[in-house]
Protein backbone atom coordinates (compact mmCIF):
# COMPACT_ATOMS: atom_id res chain seq x y z
CA UNK A 1 0.00 0.00 0.00
CA UNK A 2 0.84 3.50 -0.59
CA UNK A 3 3.96 4.13 -2.62
CA UNK A 4 7.03 4.49 -0.51
CA UNK A 5 10.19 2.62 -1.41
CA UNK A 6 13.03 1.05 0.50
CA UNK A 7 15.95 0.25 -1.20
CA UNK A 8 15.26 0.25 -4.26
CA UNK A 9 18.10 -0.43 -7.20
CA UNK A 10 17.95 0.53 -10.50
CA UNK A 11 20.10 -1.19 -13.06
CA UNK A 12 21.00 0.27 -16.52
CA UNK A 13 22.73 -1.98 -18.46
CA UNK A 14 20.92 -3.92 -20.63
CA UNK A 15 20.21 -7.53 -19.41
CA UNK A 16 22.32 -10.53 -21.12
CA UNK A 17 19.38 -12.81 -21.13
CA UNK A 18 17.60 -9.50 -23.02
CA UNK A 19 15.89 -12.49 -25.42
CA UNK A 20 15.52 -14.97 -22.62
CA UNK A 21 12.40 -16.94 -23.51
CA UNK A 22 10.45 -18.38 -19.59
CA UNK A 23 8.17 -21.34 -20.49
CA UNK A 24 5.65 -22.15 -17.83
CA UNK A 25 6.50 -24.43 -15.69
CA UNK A 26 4.46 -27.68 -14.75
CA UNK A 27 3.62 -26.74 -10.85
CA UNK A 28 1.54 -23.75 -12.50
CA UNK A 29 -0.89 -26.61 -13.93
CA UNK A 30 -4.38 -28.22 -13.14
CA UNK A 31 -3.00 -29.15 -9.54
CA UNK A 32 -3.18 -25.05 -8.74
CA UNK A 33 -6.32 -23.89 -10.47
CA UNK A 34 -8.05 -23.97 -7.23
CA UNK A 35 -10.13 -21.64 -4.99
CA UNK A 36 -8.81 -20.43 -1.51
CA UNK A 37 -11.28 -18.59 0.55
CA UNK A 38 -11.38 -16.57 3.50
CA UNK A 39 -8.48 -16.29 6.09
CA UNK A 40 -6.48 -18.98 3.78
CA UNK A 41 -6.62 -16.47 1.02
CA UNK A 42 -5.02 -13.90 3.22
CA UNK A 43 -1.23 -15.70 2.69
CA UNK A 44 1.65 -14.53 1.19
CA UNK A 45 4.30 -14.69 -1.76
CA UNK A 46 4.70 -18.75 -1.14
CA UNK A 47 1.85 -19.49 -1.77
CA UNK A 48 1.63 -17.75 -5.40
CA UNK A 49 0.98 -20.09 -8.61
CA UNK A 50 -0.32 -19.47 -12.13
CA UNK A 51 -4.10 -20.52 -11.96
CA UNK A 52 -4.66 -20.05 -8.10
CA UNK A 53 -7.62 -17.84 -7.37
CA UNK A 54 -8.08 -15.94 -4.12
CA UNK A 55 -11.78 -14.86 -3.24
CA UNK A 56 -11.64 -12.49 -0.12
CA UNK A 57 -15.51 -11.18 1.78
CA UNK A 58 -16.37 -8.30 3.92
CA UNK A 59 -17.34 -11.28 5.89
CA UNK A 60 -13.25 -12.53 5.99
CA UNK A 61 -12.03 -9.69 7.72
CA UNK A 62 -10.23 -9.46 11.07
CA UNK A 63 -10.94 -6.93 13.65
CA UNK A 64 -8.44 -3.81 13.52
CA UNK A 65 -4.97 -4.09 14.86
CA UNK A 66 -5.78 -8.04 15.41
CA UNK A 67 -2.47 -9.06 14.10
CA UNK A 68 0.49 -6.38 14.32
CA UNK A 69 1.85 -4.36 11.41
CA UNK A 70 5.61 -4.88 10.45
CA UNK A 71 7.61 -2.48 8.48
CA UNK A 72 9.26 -5.09 6.65
CA UNK A 73 10.13 -3.39 3.03
CA UNK A 74 11.64 -5.40 -0.11
CA UNK A 75 15.19 -5.92 -0.48
CA UNK A 76 15.46 -5.37 -4.01
CA UNK A 77 18.49 -7.50 -5.87
CA UNK A 78 19.86 -7.62 -9.19
CA UNK A 79 17.39 -10.19 -11.37
CA UNK A 80 19.37 -13.53 -10.64
CA UNK A 81 20.97 -15.47 -13.45
CA UNK A 82 18.25 -18.40 -12.39
CA UNK A 83 15.19 -16.40 -12.58
CA UNK A 84 12.71 -18.01 -14.10
CA UNK A 85 8.98 -16.09 -14.01
CA UNK A 86 5.90 -18.76 -14.11
CA UNK A 87 2.61 -18.29 -16.35
CA UNK A 88 -0.50 -20.56 -17.07
CA UNK A 89 0.37 -23.33 -19.44
CA UNK A 90 0.48 -22.43 -22.98
CA UNK A 91 1.65 -19.01 -22.50
CA UNK A 92 5.60 -18.36 -22.46
CA UNK A 93 7.00 -14.62 -20.94
CA UNK A 94 10.05 -12.92 -22.29
CA UNK A 95 11.96 -9.90 -21.62
CA UNK A 96 10.63 -6.98 -24.03
CA UNK A 97 13.23 -4.39 -23.01
CA UNK A 98 15.30 -3.56 -20.42
CA UNK A 99 17.46 -0.43 -19.06
CA UNK A 100 14.89 1.65 -17.59
CA UNK A 101 14.54 4.03 -14.87
CA UNK A 102 11.51 3.55 -12.68
CA UNK A 103 8.85 2.51 -15.46
CA UNK A 104 5.80 3.56 -13.90
CA UNK A 105 3.13 3.42 -16.98
CA UNK A 106 3.05 2.14 -20.13
CA UNK A 107 0.53 2.75 -22.83
CA UNK A 108 -0.02 1.21 -26.97
CA UNK A 109 -0.55 3.70 -29.63
CA UNK A 110 -2.81 2.83 -32.36
CA UNK A 111 0.14 2.17 -35.14
CA UNK A 112 1.96 -0.59 -32.39
CA UNK A 113 4.23 1.89 -30.66
CA UNK A 114 4.94 1.28 -26.86
CA UNK A 115 4.39 4.35 -24.81
CA UNK A 116 6.69 4.14 -21.38
CA UNK A 117 6.34 6.78 -18.44
CA UNK A 118 9.79 7.16 -16.75
CA UNK A 119 8.59 9.15 -13.60
CA UNK A 120 11.51 9.68 -11.38
CA UNK A 121 13.73 10.58 -14.97
CA UNK A 122 10.66 12.81 -16.18
CA UNK A 123 10.79 11.33 -19.58
CA UNK A 124 8.71 9.88 -21.61
CA UNK A 125 10.11 7.66 -24.17
CA UNK A 126 8.76 5.72 -27.51
CA UNK A 127 9.63 2.12 -28.00
CA UNK A 128 8.98 0.87 -32.09
CA UNK A 129 9.42 -2.57 -33.08
CA UNK A 130 10.14 -1.79 -37.50
CA UNK A 131 11.64 -5.20 -38.06
CA UNK A 132 8.54 -6.88 -36.89
CA UNK A 133 10.27 -9.46 -34.55
CA UNK A 134 7.77 -8.86 -31.91
CA UNK A 135 10.91 -6.76 -29.89
CA UNK A 136 11.27 -3.28 -30.09
CA UNK A 137 14.66 -2.39 -32.19
CA UNK A 138 14.09 1.83 -31.56
CA UNK A 139 13.62 3.74 -29.02
CA UNK A 140 13.05 7.24 -28.92
CA UNK A 141 12.58 10.35 -26.22
CA UNK A 142 9.31 11.45 -27.02
CA UNK A 143 9.59 14.32 -24.20
CA UNK A 144 11.52 15.58 -21.45
CA UNK A 145 9.82 18.70 -21.55
CA UNK A 146 7.27 20.37 -18.73
CA UNK A 147 7.28 17.10 -16.69
CA UNK A 148 6.94 16.71 -13.46
CA UNK A 149 6.84 12.85 -12.16
CA UNK A 150 4.83 12.02 -14.82
CA UNK A 151 2.58 8.77 -14.55
CA UNK A 152 -0.82 8.53 -16.35
CA UNK A 153 -0.61 9.26 -20.31
CA UNK A 154 -3.41 9.03 -22.25
CA UNK A 155 -4.39 9.57 -26.51
CA UNK A 156 -6.85 11.90 -27.54
CA UNK A 157 -9.51 11.62 -29.09
CA UNK A 158 -10.10 7.49 -28.32
CA UNK A 159 -9.66 5.76 -31.54
CA UNK A 160 -7.12 5.11 -34.64
CA UNK A 161 -6.52 8.59 -35.08
CA UNK A 162 -5.49 10.47 -31.88
CA UNK A 163 -4.25 13.80 -31.92
CA UNK A 164 -3.02 14.32 -28.59
CA UNK A 165 -0.74 12.99 -26.03
CA UNK A 166 -2.49 13.64 -22.51
CA UNK A 167 0.24 13.70 -19.26
CA UNK A 168 -1.11 13.45 -15.60
CA UNK A 169 1.54 15.15 -13.77
CA UNK A 170 1.83 15.12 -10.21
CA UNK A 171 0.51 19.03 -10.27
CA UNK A 172 -1.43 18.83 -13.15
CA UNK A 173 -2.25 17.84 -16.72
CA UNK A 174 -0.23 18.74 -19.87
CA UNK A 175 -0.67 17.77 -23.51
CA UNK A 176 1.25 18.00 -26.58
CA UNK A 177 0.05 17.33 -30.55
CA UNK A 178 0.81 14.09 -31.19
CA UNK A 179 0.26 12.12 -34.82
CA UNK A 180 0.40 8.21 -35.58
CA UNK A 181 3.40 7.41 -35.45
CA UNK A 182 5.45 10.26 -33.93
CA UNK A 183 8.74 9.23 -32.61
CA UNK A 184 8.79 12.78 -30.70
CA UNK A 185 6.41 15.34 -29.51
CA UNK A 186 5.91 17.57 -32.64
CA UNK A 187 5.18 20.84 -30.48
CA UNK A 188 5.23 22.55 -27.14
CA UNK A 189 3.07 21.49 -24.26
CA UNK A 190 -0.18 22.66 -23.58
CA UNK A 191 -1.00 23.38 -20.09
CA UNK A 192 -4.92 22.99 -19.50
CA UNK A 193 -6.25 24.38 -16.57
CA UNK A 194 -7.46 21.34 -14.22
CA UNK A 195 -5.53 21.26 -11.50
CA UNK A 196 -4.06 18.99 -9.19
CA UNK A 197 -2.88 19.33 -5.49
CA UNK A 198 0.75 18.36 -6.55
CA UNK A 199 2.24 15.29 -4.65
CA UNK A 200 6.01 13.85 -3.03
CA UNK A 201 8.10 10.64 -3.63
CA UNK A 202 7.30 10.22 -0.33
CA UNK A 203 4.26 10.04 1.69
CA UNK A 204 4.66 12.09 4.64
CA UNK A 205 6.10 14.61 2.70
CA UNK A 206 3.46 15.28 0.44
CA UNK A 207 1.37 11.94 -0.25
CA UNK A 208 0.40 9.92 -3.03
CA UNK A 209 2.37 11.47 -6.43
CA UNK A 210 0.88 9.14 -8.83
CA UNK A 211 -1.97 10.34 -11.54
CA UNK A 212 -3.88 8.45 -13.81
CA UNK A 213 -6.04 10.30 -16.59
CA UNK A 214 -8.46 8.46 -19.19
CA UNK A 215 -11.30 9.79 -21.36
CA UNK A 216 -14.44 8.65 -21.44
CA UNK A 217 -15.45 6.16 -24.84
CA UNK A 218 -17.20 8.99 -26.54
CA UNK A 219 -14.13 11.39 -26.07
CA UNK A 220 -16.31 14.47 -23.87
CA UNK A 221 -15.07 13.52 -20.91
CA UNK A 222 -11.91 13.27 -19.07
CA UNK A 223 -10.81 11.72 -15.81
CA UNK A 224 -8.49 12.01 -13.29
CA UNK A 225 -7.57 10.12 -10.17
CA UNK A 226 -5.54 11.68 -7.07
CA UNK A 227 -4.74 9.89 -4.03
CA UNK A 228 -4.57 11.24 -0.53
CA UNK A 229 -1.91 13.34 0.94
CA UNK A 230 -1.89 11.70 3.92
CA UNK A 231 -2.54 7.84 5.47
CA UNK A 232 -5.81 8.38 7.33
CA UNK A 233 -6.07 12.02 8.05
CA UNK A 234 -9.24 14.31 7.58
CA UNK A 235 -7.45 17.60 7.76
CA UNK A 236 -8.73 20.21 5.54
CA UNK A 237 -5.27 19.37 3.19
CA UNK A 238 -7.42 16.40 2.23
CA UNK A 239 -10.06 18.41 0.48
CA UNK A 240 -9.09 17.96 -3.26
CA UNK A 241 -7.52 14.51 -2.82
CA UNK A 242 -8.87 11.22 -2.22
CA UNK A 243 -10.75 11.51 -5.05
CA UNK A 244 -11.37 11.08 -9.08
CA UNK A 245 -11.69 13.52 -11.02
CA UNK A 246 -13.88 14.67 -14.02
CA UNK A 247 -13.22 17.42 -16.23
CA UNK A 248 -13.74 18.68 -19.82
CA UNK A 249 -11.15 17.62 -22.20
CA UNK A 250 -9.44 21.11 -22.08
CA UNK A 251 -9.72 20.60 -18.57
CA UNK A 252 -12.44 22.90 -17.48
CA UNK A 253 -15.46 22.10 -15.89
CA UNK A 254 -14.34 19.80 -13.22
CA UNK A 255 -16.00 18.12 -10.59
CA UNK A 256 -15.84 15.05 -8.23
CA UNK A 257 -16.60 11.54 -9.68
CA UNK A 258 -16.42 9.84 -7.12
CA UNK A 259 -14.26 10.35 -3.15
CA UNK A 260 -13.60 8.67 -0.51
CA UNK A 261 -10.64 6.53 -2.85
CA UNK A 262 -7.41 6.55 -0.15
CA UNK A 263 -5.39 6.25 -3.84
CA UNK A 264 -6.68 4.68 -7.32
CA UNK A 265 -3.57 4.45 -8.93
CA UNK A 266 -5.09 2.85 -12.02
CA UNK A 267 -8.11 3.44 -13.45
CA UNK A 268 -9.74 2.32 -16.90
CA UNK A 269 -12.97 1.84 -18.91
CA UNK A 270 -14.68 -1.48 -19.51
CA UNK A 271 -14.73 -2.04 -23.30
CA UNK A 272 -17.98 -1.98 -24.52
CA UNK A 273 -19.61 0.24 -21.84
CA UNK A 274 -19.51 3.47 -19.85
CA UNK A 275 -18.47 1.68 -16.60
CA UNK A 276 -14.87 3.06 -15.02
CA UNK A 277 -13.05 0.53 -13.08
CA UNK A 278 -9.99 1.77 -10.13
CA UNK A 279 -7.13 0.10 -8.91
CA UNK A 280 -6.99 0.93 -4.89
CA UNK A 281 -4.89 0.74 -2.47
CA UNK A 282 -6.10 0.94 0.65
CA UNK A 283 -4.83 2.24 4.51
CA UNK A 284 -2.26 1.46 6.62
CA UNK A 285 -1.81 0.41 10.39
CA UNK A 286 -5.04 -1.53 11.07
CA UNK A 287 -2.96 -4.33 10.71
CA UNK A 288 -1.40 -6.82 8.15
CA UNK A 289 -4.80 -8.18 6.94
CA UNK A 290 -6.67 -4.92 7.19
CA UNK A 291 -8.26 -3.19 5.21
CA UNK A 292 -8.08 -5.12 1.86
CA UNK A 293 -6.42 -3.27 -1.26
CA UNK A 294 -9.68 -3.24 -4.29
CA UNK A 295 -10.11 -3.73 -7.99
CA UNK A 296 -13.54 -2.14 -8.50
CA UNK A 297 -15.87 -0.60 -10.96
CA UNK A 298 -16.73 3.41 -9.83
CA UNK A 299 -20.01 4.49 -9.33
CA UNK A 300 -20.77 8.33 -10.24
CA UNK A 301 -21.02 10.05 -7.08
CA UNK A 302 -19.98 6.99 -5.13
CA UNK A 303 -18.20 7.39 -1.87
CA UNK A 304 -16.07 4.60 -0.63
CA UNK A 305 -15.48 5.04 2.79
CA UNK A 306 -11.57 6.83 3.50
CA UNK A 307 -10.54 7.67 5.62
CA UNK A 308 -13.84 7.48 8.13
CA UNK A 309 -14.64 4.25 6.92
CA UNK A 310 -13.28 1.17 4.92
CA UNK A 311 -15.51 -2.21 2.86
CA UNK A 312 -18.79 -0.69 3.75
CA UNK A 313 -19.69 0.88 6.97
CA UNK A 314 -16.43 -0.63 8.80
CA UNK A 315 -15.28 2.32 11.56
CA UNK A 316 -11.99 3.12 11.06
CA UNK A 317 -10.82 3.35 14.84
CA UNK A 318 -8.68 5.86 14.38
CA UNK A 319 -11.96 8.26 13.29
CA UNK A 320 -14.52 6.76 15.52
CA UNK A 321 -17.84 8.60 15.51
CA UNK A 322 -17.03 10.93 12.97
CA UNK A 323 -19.87 11.17 10.27
CA UNK A 324 -22.28 8.83 11.06
CA UNK A 325 -24.30 9.60 7.94
CA UNK A 326 -21.76 8.55 5.78
CA UNK A 327 -21.97 5.10 7.30
CA UNK A 328 -24.93 3.81 5.11
CA UNK A 329 -23.61 5.33 1.96
CA UNK A 330 -20.06 3.27 1.57
CA UNK A 331 -19.82 1.57 -1.46
CA UNK A 332 -18.53 -2.14 -1.22
CA UNK A 333 -16.12 -2.75 -3.84
CA UNK A 334 -16.51 -4.92 -6.67
CA UNK A 335 -13.41 -7.36 -5.61
CA UNK A 336 -11.13 -7.10 -2.23
CA UNK A 337 -7.58 -8.43 -2.39
CA UNK A 338 -4.79 -9.03 -0.55
CA UNK A 339 -4.14 -6.07 2.08
CA UNK A 340 -1.12 -4.65 1.19
CA UNK A 341 -0.86 -5.94 -2.12
CA UNK A 342 0.24 -2.28 -3.31
CA UNK A 343 -2.36 -3.17 -6.38
CA UNK A 344 -1.14 -0.58 -9.25
CA UNK A 345 -2.40 -0.41 -12.49
CA UNK A 346 -5.15 -2.29 -14.37
CA UNK A 347 -6.13 -2.89 -17.99
CA UNK A 348 -8.95 -4.76 -19.77
CA UNK A 349 -8.03 -7.71 -22.36
CA UNK A 350 -8.91 -6.57 -25.74
CA UNK A 351 -6.85 -8.83 -27.82
CA UNK A 352 -7.73 -11.80 -29.89
CA UNK A 353 -3.97 -13.69 -29.27
CA UNK A 354 -4.93 -15.07 -25.96
CA UNK A 355 -7.95 -17.80 -25.32
CA UNK A 356 -11.49 -16.70 -26.03
CA UNK A 357 -12.45 -16.93 -22.03
CA UNK A 358 -9.77 -13.95 -21.30
CA UNK A 359 -11.41 -11.34 -23.50
CA UNK A 360 -12.82 -8.40 -21.32
CA UNK A 361 -11.22 -9.96 -18.56
CA UNK A 362 -8.47 -7.29 -15.97
CA UNK A 363 -5.09 -7.84 -15.77
CA UNK A 364 -3.44 -6.01 -12.75
CA UNK A 365 0.00 -5.03 -11.66
CA UNK A 366 0.81 -5.58 -7.80
CA UNK A 367 3.28 -3.99 -6.63
CA UNK A 368 4.18 -5.82 -3.61
CA UNK A 369 4.13 -4.60 0.15
CA UNK A 370 6.50 -2.82 2.10
CA UNK A 371 4.88 -2.74 5.41
CA UNK A 372 3.73 -6.71 5.96
CA UNK A 373 5.86 -9.41 7.90
CA UNK A 374 4.81 -12.39 5.15
CA UNK A 375 5.54 -10.23 2.01
CA UNK A 376 2.45 -10.58 -0.59
CA UNK A 377 2.03 -9.19 -3.91
CA UNK A 378 4.56 -9.10 -6.45
CA UNK A 379 2.88 -10.58 -9.30
CA UNK A 380 0.65 -10.02 -11.96
CA UNK A 381 -3.53 -11.19 -11.25
CA UNK A 382 -6.19 -11.89 -13.41
CA UNK A 383 -9.50 -10.70 -12.14
CA UNK A 384 -12.11 -12.45 -14.15
CA UNK A 385 -15.74 -11.48 -15.18
CA UNK A 386 -19.02 -13.18 -16.14
CA UNK A 387 -19.30 -12.31 -19.70
CA UNK A 388 -23.13 -13.38 -19.75
CA UNK A 389 -23.93 -10.50 -16.81
CA UNK A 390 -20.53 -7.78 -17.29
CA UNK A 391 -19.61 -8.57 -13.44
CA UNK A 392 -16.61 -9.67 -11.95
CA UNK A 393 -17.01 -12.60 -9.90
CA UNK A 394 -15.01 -11.15 -7.11
CA UNK A 395 -12.07 -13.87 -7.04
CA UNK A 396 -8.66 -12.87 -8.52
CA UNK A 397 -6.12 -14.90 -9.86
CA UNK A 398 -2.54 -15.27 -9.99
CA UNK A 399 -1.18 -14.98 -13.97
CA UNK A 400 2.70 -14.27 -13.35
CA UNK A 401 4.17 -14.70 -10.42
CA UNK A 402 8.03 -15.58 -9.64
CA UNK A 403 9.70 -11.84 -8.49
CA UNK A 404 10.71 -13.08 -5.64
CA UNK A 405 13.68 -15.25 -4.74
CA UNK A 406 14.15 -18.62 -2.47
CA UNK A 407 15.16 -15.81 0.21
CA UNK A 408 12.78 -13.86 0.17
CA UNK A 409 13.99 -11.02 -1.83
CA UNK A 410 12.68 -9.23 -4.77
CA UNK A 411 13.91 -8.32 -7.97
CA UNK A 412 11.01 -7.39 -9.67
CA UNK A 413 8.05 -4.77 -8.48
CA UNK A 414 5.08 -4.83 -11.41
CA UNK A 415 3.75 -1.49 -12.04
CA UNK A 416 2.58 -0.78 -15.77
CA UNK A 417 0.54 -2.66 -17.89
CA UNK A 418 -0.90 -2.58 -21.30
CA UNK A 419 -2.26 -5.11 -24.50
CA UNK A 420 0.23 -4.64 -27.36
CA UNK A 421 -1.40 -4.55 -31.01
CA UNK A 422 -0.49 -8.32 -31.21
CA UNK A 423 -2.86 -8.93 -28.08
CA UNK A 424 0.49 -10.14 -26.06
CA UNK A 425 0.51 -8.56 -22.66
CA UNK A 426 3.12 -6.11 -21.96
CA UNK A 427 4.07 -4.99 -18.22
CA UNK A 428 6.99 -3.15 -16.30
CA UNK A 429 8.31 -3.64 -13.35
CA UNK A 430 10.71 -1.16 -11.39
CA UNK A 431 13.15 -2.74 -9.23
CA UNK A 432 15.46 -3.67 -12.54
CA UNK A 433 13.75 -1.71 -15.00
CA UNK A 434 12.62 -3.87 -17.71
CA UNK A 435 9.56 -4.36 -19.58
CA UNK A 436 8.24 -8.27 -20.49
CA UNK A 437 5.84 -9.96 -22.69
CA UNK A 438 3.03 -12.51 -22.37
CA UNK A 439 2.28 -14.33 -25.38
CA UNK A 440 0.13 -17.57 -26.43
CA UNK A 441 1.67 -19.99 -27.74
CA UNK A 442 -1.39 -21.26 -30.29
Amino acid sequence: MGTRRAGRLFSYAVCIAFGLTLTAHSAAGAEHARLIIGKAAMGDWTSDAPGVRRKITVEDLPAPGSNMLAINPPRVVRRPADAQLRVPPGFKIDMYASGFRDPRFLLAAPNGDIFVTESRANQIKVLRDSKNTGKPDVTEIFTERDLNKPFGIAFYPPGDDPQFLYVANTDGVIRFPYRNGDLKARGQAEKLSAKLSGGAARLRSGGHWTRDIVFSPDGKKMYVSIGSRSNDSDNAAEAERARIFEFNPDGSGQKVYAWGIRNAVGIAFRPGSDELWMSTNERDELGEDLPPDYISSVKPGGFYGWPWFYIGNHVDPRHKGKHPELADKVIVPDVLVQSHSATLNLCFYTGDQFPAEYKGDIFAAFHGSWNRKKRTGYKIVRVPFDHSTGKAIGEYEDFVTGFVTPEGNVWGRPVGITIAKDGSLLFSEDGNGTIWQVSYRK
